[in-house]
């Protein structure tokens, strides 16, 4: 035996799991572990694939796509394993492994999805796709086998796949690297606060948070925020010293920004022009074209009016926002003008004023722990779950938590892993993921699903506080998580979260609506230290001041998607100047310079760090459309957990993957499909469409 058979044969990405419900093995799971594992893994899909190709018996549905379906189990594995900590617990050899596999993973699925024999054996079976007396599901998996293949370019003549070969290889480096170059820059930034002077105006729970931040990086009696944005935002919120909270601000907003090593500007202008060039051979005029072609909205045109339409009243809303922000600054005698960096703050002060509401009254009341029990309450009421936590089982970080999914039969569904503490090991943001996806193909598969957040940790026997915003994203991630639970397919292909883009938002989103309805709040919103619920005026303020501050919101988000689809619709990308181009476009929208894009161009992974969200991530808009008038179909029964919605919106929804066209999934829950009225008064915004 070689010392690399030695090595495989103890590797236990290879090996069977026996651990509780089939959890990863983390604690034996090595970084030199993975180079191997994938290895093996690709070598096996390979053969795999290439006895496909080569079938001497003419196509059918079971020798050709099934055994498609059921290739690489080895490799979904490890990848599974690899990916997920590459972005929740990674460390210089993880990335080392990631820079390296990243070419050669886009080699891999070229090898698959540009071979000829292969995609003749699908076409063959696409052409004469009436006569082979499939399942409603199998001429879904079909159908979008061939659209997989069309798209990756398997109908291209020889010269032409082997330049999109190229692109696609090199773009997945440039993701990679442009993902940890954020990371990086997020690592590495801590504002220090020493001393009384640097705390003024920070609340309690935010001064635990940021010794427990101090602590972790061996700062032990100082105070630390970091970029992290359940830090930065409540002190940006609430830091009296102004000069502390634009040097905050400034770093936040340059991050993949500042010229050095982790600069992201020429990853993005030639990962434009590699996009731009791809869609040209694959037949499109632009990159967003090609995108869009397998989305529900189909065309840019189609998005940018969306667009257009809410950033209308969007934009009214923001000014008026600014004028009151200014007006309160002038009246606490602060003679300034405002600044990104004061947005927060005073914003704060005016909600406070209006509303008797500012962030330190309600905070105390949002406990991590009961924010998750609400969240798994709500799936209990609308679709009969129970989570009974694992106390004994791998975990890749001494923070994670796991519980067992069941149904109101007691079957087992899946396994839901929670992740919720920023560390500087995680990249920012919040995500779900799955290391296990559910299938019935090749056995009773049952999910094992991850939600990953970044909050602030408590302090040593404190509990964990979050703001409404943090609450509504563990809810809105949670929808994420329970679209992969639930999900109830034959075919791997069609699993869960395997929908398109611009609709995998509207289970997350819709979700989060259940947040606020009273009987939630009232139950769950428990003070911290005196153990009390939300008291009703309380209640009420809160739900008063939902839309506070929503014209900001919806500008900052807007602004980001404005300018993701200008840059992926642009055909002249020679010497393209990444800085320039996001300057003139948000002038062009007429930005207000007070509010920044949610995420600029040179931080923007969603849109940079693979092709996820690429020219896509108007998604959010796209399917809060979905959500609100989703969530108005429950409202019109007077019931938020009416049992027979509850029941369509599981059986169209959340387990259905992606059985059906997506605008025919909605119409099956719904009946029709929805116009944007909902949206715009979800987000108080209907009121002034006739005002700007």
């Amino acid at each position: 035996m070689t010392a690399s058979d030695a090595a495989l044969a103890g590797n236990p990405l290879l090996t069977q799991w026996t651990t509780p419900f089939g959890i990863p093995p983390f604690e034996s799971i090595a970084p030199d572990h993975y180079r191997p594992a994938f290895e093996t893994a690709l070598a096996e899909q390979q053969a795999q694939i290439a006895a496909i190709a080569g079938h001497a018996e003419e196509p059918t549905f079971a020798n050709t796509i099934e055994v498609l379906e059921t290739s690489g189990q080895a490799l979904k594995k490890v990848g599974g394993v690899f990916f997920n900590l590459a972005g929740s617990h990674t460390n210089d050899a993880i990335q080392a492994v990631e820079r390296e596999m990243a070419p050669v993973l886009a080699k891999h699925r070229n090898s698959i999805f540009m071979n000829e024999a292969l995609y003749r054996r699908v076409a063959a079976l696409y052409e004469k796709r009436d006569s082979l007396g499939l399942s409603d599901e199998q001429a879904r998996v079909l159908d979008r086998y061939h659209t997989i293949f069309v798209r990756a370019g398997a109908k291209l003549g020889p010269d032409d796949k082997k330049r999109l070969a190229a692109i696609t290889e090199r773009l997945a480096s440039l993701g990679t690297q442009f993902s940890q170059n954020v990371l990086a820059d997020e690592k590495s930034y801590q504002l220090v606060l020493d001393g009384e002077a640097d705390l003024d105006g920070l609340p309690s729970f935010l001064r635990e948070a940021a010794a427990q931040a101090a602590e972790e990086r061996g700062l032990k009696g100082k105070h630390v925020i970091t970029l992290s944005r359940s830090s930065i935002e409540p002190f940006l919120q609430f830091s009296k010293r102004r000069d502390l909270r634009e040097q905050a601000f400034k770093a936040w907003a340059s991050r993949g920004d500042n010229g050095d090593a982790t600069d992201n500007k020429a990853i993005i202008a030639e990962t434009a022009a590699l996009r731009a060039e791809r869609a040209k051979l694959l037949g499109y005029e632009t990159f967003s074209a090609f995108k869009l072609a397998d989305t529900m909205a189909k065309t840019p045109d189609n998005v940018q009016k969306l667009l257009n339409d809410v950033w209308t009243p969007a934009i009214a809303r923001a000014r008026e926002e600014r004028d009151d922000l200014q007006s309160q600054a002038q009246a606490v005698g602060d003679n300034i003008v405002i600044e990104p960096w004061d947005w927060r703050y005073y914003a704060d002060q005016v909600r406070m004023a209006r509303h008797n509401l500012d962030e330190a009254t309600i905070k105390p009341y949002f406990q991590l722990d009961r924010i998750i029990e609400a969240s798994f309450e709500t799936a209990q009421r609308l679709f009969g779950l129970s989570f009974e936590e694992l106390k004994d089982f791998p975990r890749y970080h001494p923070d994670i938590r796991a519980w067992q999914v069941v149904d109101a039969d007691g079957n087992h569904i899946g396994t839901f892993i929670g992740d919720y503490f920023a560390r500087p090991s995680k990249r920012s943001g919040a995500w779900m993921s799955a290391f296990r996806s559910q299938e019935r193909l090749t056995g009773d598969i049952r999910p094992i699903i991850v939600n990953v957040m970044n909050f602030a940790k408590g302090a040593a026997g404190e509990p964990s506080l979050l703001s409404f915003d943090d609450a509504r994203t563990l809810f809105h991630e949670f929808g994420h998580g329970l679209h992969g639970l639930l999900s109830n397919v034959t075919y791997p292909l069609l699993a869960g979260t395997a929908v398109s883009t611009d609709f995998v938002e509207l289970p997350s989103q819709l979700y989060e609506h259940w947040l606020s309805q009273a009987d939630i709040l009232r139950r769950y919103a428990i003070h911290y230290r005196t153990g009390e619920p939300l008291p009703e005026d309380l209640l009420e303020r809160l739900m008063a001041a939902r839309n506070f501050n929503q014209g900001f919101a919806t500008v900052e988000y807007l602004a980001s998607a404005f300018v993701d689809l200008a840059l992926h619709r642009r055909q002249d990308l020679n010497n393209f100047d990444v800085s320039a181009f996001e300057t003139e476009t948000l002038k062009s929208i007429g930005m207000p310079r007070e509010i920044i894009m949610r995420h600029r161009t040179p931080h923007f992974t969603h849109v940079f760090s693979g092709d996820g969200y690429s020219s896509g991530y108007y998604s959010y808009l796209w399917s809060e459309v979905l959500d609100a008038d989703a969530f108005t179909a429950f409202e019109e029964t007077g019931d938020a957990f009416n049992r027979d919605m509850a029941d369509k919106l599981k059986r169209f929804i959340y387990s259905a993957g992606n059985l059906r066209d997506p605008a025919e999934a909605y119409k099956a829950f719904r009946g029709r499909l929805p116009t944007a009225d909902a949206l715009l008064a979800k987000r108080g915004l209907a009121a002034v469409v006739g005002d700007a």
